[in-house]
């Protein structure tokens, strides 16, 4: 053998070289969707601010026997939103918001997406009896209205911030392995599928070689989407007052606006920026679950 032959690409090598390519060329469809990138920007802003809220607002503004303000002081060369009803500043209780509300979103996506990844995989793949009664389970929560049930769930459970994530989890599972498991029949029908089965592969290598690779761009597009609920969703519950009373977030930041009447007495700057915060939020994460949508089916962008 000539000893210019090449030597032969092992097939974990041609497969690292091919997810590379493939990661390439996404995100060379993502940076083409301007919606997608300028979410991405803004949803950067915040990652940033809330890990860096230690250095941008010292924790003691969060004490109320440290508040060095007016009650409802309007926003001043020293407070740049004003203060809230206790003398803190508003632009700190913002910062520091932000981490509990982007904390549970992502908490709460992350159990969301592991109950739905499981139930719609085994309920795709195994059918019968199994796939039966967990398809039906599933009906069953989209049938129930989700904020009603995460009401209930989180008055029985009380108020802390580990049963806030535990509640909207829970609760926000359903469309996710409804999801993943329309994909899961579709993967099961395929040639490669069945001719690892013929060749002796059994359940537990197919799922995890087969069926979880393929479905896991499916379950990173949903989630970006599932997050932005489940922001809503804790802005929701905090502010009916069912919240981590102890913790700071822009759904307690609206309840306790609400509660000393921030609307009637015109302190719009107690009430406007967590608003106007959760908002930005949810519409940054939809433009970006909208451009992995793309990324994911070329055929959308063809309609752009």
């Amino acid at each position: 053998m000539s000893a210019t032959t090449a030597a032969p690409v092992s097939a974990r090598a041609l497969a690292r070289r091919r997810r590379r390519e493939a990661w390439r060329r996404g995100w060379t469809t993502f940076r083409s969707h301007r919606a997608g990138m300028i979410g991405l920007t803004v949803l950067t802003v915040f990652v940033l601010v809330a890990l860096l809220a230690p250095l941008l607002a010292p924790a003691e503004g969060l004490e109320v026997t440290k508040a060095t303000g007016g009650v409802l002081e309007k926003p001043s060369g020293e407070f740049w939103l004003g203060t809230d009803d206790k003398g803190r500043s508003v632009l700190t209780l913002l910062i520091w918001g932000s981490r509990i509300s982007l904390f549970v979103g992502l908490m709460a996506t992350l159990i969301s997406m592991v109950i739905g990844t499981i139930i719609g995989i085994t309920s795709g793949y195994f059918g019968g009896w199994t796939g039966a009664i967990l398809f039906r389970l599933t009906e069953w929560f989209l049938v129930i209205p989700f904020l009603p049930l995460a009401i209930v769930m989180a008055t029985v459970l009380g108020r802390s911030l580990l049963n806030i994530v535990i509640v909207i989890g829970v609760t926000s599972w359903p469309g996710t392995a409804l999801l993943i498991r329309s994909q899961t029949l579709t993967i099961r029908e395929r040639p490669y599928l069945e001719r690892a089965r013929v060749l002796g592969a059994g359940s537990t290598h197919q799922i995890r070689r087969h069926i979880l690779p393929n479905v896991m761009p499916m379950v990173f597009a949903n989630t970006t989407l599932t997050v932005a609920i489940a922001i809503l969703t804790e802005t929701t519950l905090s502010f009916l007052g069912l919240g981590d009373p102890t913790r700071v977030s822009w759904g307690t930041m609206l309840d306790q606006a609400f509660g000393v009447g921030a609307i009637t007495t015109g302190a719009w700057w107690f009430i406007v920026p967590p608003g106007v915060c959760v908002v930005l939020v949810v519409l940054c994460f939809t433009l970006v679950g909208q451009a992995l949508e793309e990324v994911l089916n070329p055929r959308l962008g063809e309609r752009r």
